[in-house]
């Protein structure tokens, strides 16, 4: 399951050789294979636009806070206040870059605190982010009175959970809108690598076979993550960010992941007769290589919250 929040042209130039590759041969198992970008597609002045659509193809790819904290949930690990980043900081948060990045944070950890209803510890976590949007000229995006009376009754649980979600899809496409691509490709980073510290933390103390698979299945995501961010590698904060992702990635080069092509299957949606493809992931991660993992993206997180 996948959801929608966020091309380069080289995107389009790539997915179609990936399909080409994944489309010849005689076999119908397939491994998944990272693409190099070549360094040159990134300018050192002018970023590359980035567009709607292809920001959306890159983060379909991305588990959701809130998707992920369901399945977190769903596995019957309890809540864990402890895994939260604290809220105490925000003063010295003091730069655009560190507002940006942590707000990413903070998005993630508000999708874990709904999903287990702990609508008291909300406030607080909304109170941090609606600093950080305000200090990034965003805070128009977010009803606090609203998500605030929302989150004394968990009964509202649904109404604050797309709220939620909403406030962020809206923050972003402004943002992309407006040129400030960076800044969206900061909350976007910081949510993802907060939403994986969260499942490998999880992982570490019950290694259950879906989270683990989860977790496993990011490694589709680094490239796309570092392509975003090399657009703006000339700014040295972005360089230094990129080499971080660098390392998560290098961590996941034990994942194996293959493809079984299925046989196409026809379903009716809202009326209209769609095919649907049924192909299989089968992934392949040693105990050794999660271990890696684990550590490495708790280096990665916790050198975040500290700046």
């Amino acid at each position: 399951m996948r959801r929608r929040w966020y091309n380069l042209v080289f995107i389009g130039f790539a997915s179609a050789a990936l399909f080409l590759s994944a489309c010849s041969g005689n076999s119908n198992k397939k491994i998944s294979d990272d693409i190099e970008i070549p360094e040159e597609i990134f300018g050192d002045d002018k970023p590359l636009l980035i567009s709607q659509e292809a920001m959306e193809d890159i983060i379909d790819n991305i588990s959701s806070p809130v998707e992920m904290a369901a399945l977190l949930k769903s596995t019957g690990v309890p809540f864990s206040q402890k895994l939260l980043a604290s809220t105490n900081r925000i003063d010295k948060l003091n730069t655009n870059f560190k507002q940006a990045l942590n707000l990413g944070v903070y998005g993630c950890d508000l999708g874990y605190l709904n999903m287990y209803e702990k609508t008291g510890s909300v406030i607080n976590n909304m109170t941090a982010i609606k600093s950080l949007a305000n200090e990034l000229r965003i805070g128009q995006f977010f009803d606090f009175n609203t998500i605030k009376r929302l989150a004394t009754n968990n009964e509202n649980l649904d109404s604050l959970m797309y709220i939620s979600v909403s406030s962020f899809n809206n923050m972003d496409e402004y943002l992309r809108q407006a040129n400030r691509g960076n800044i969206s490709s900061l909350i976007v980073t910081g949510m993802w690598v907060e939403g994986m510290y969260l499942a490998t933390q999880v992982a570490k103390g019950a290694p259950e076979k879906e989270v683990v698979e989860r977790i496993a299945d990011q490694k589709l995501v680094l490239n796309d993550l570092i392509l975003i961010l090399k657009n703006y590698k000339s700014d040295a904060n972005f360089a230094d960010l990129v080499k971080e992702i660098e390392r998560i990635k290098k961590a996941y080069d034990g994942v194996r992941i293959t493809y079984e092509m299925g046989e196409p299957e026809a379903k009716e949606v809202d009326g209209m007769l769609i095919i649907v493809q049924n192909d299989k992931q089968h992934i392949d991660i040693s105990d050794e290589t999660l271990a890696n993992i684990i550590t490495v993206i708790e280096d990665v997180r916790n050198n975040i919250i500290s700046l």
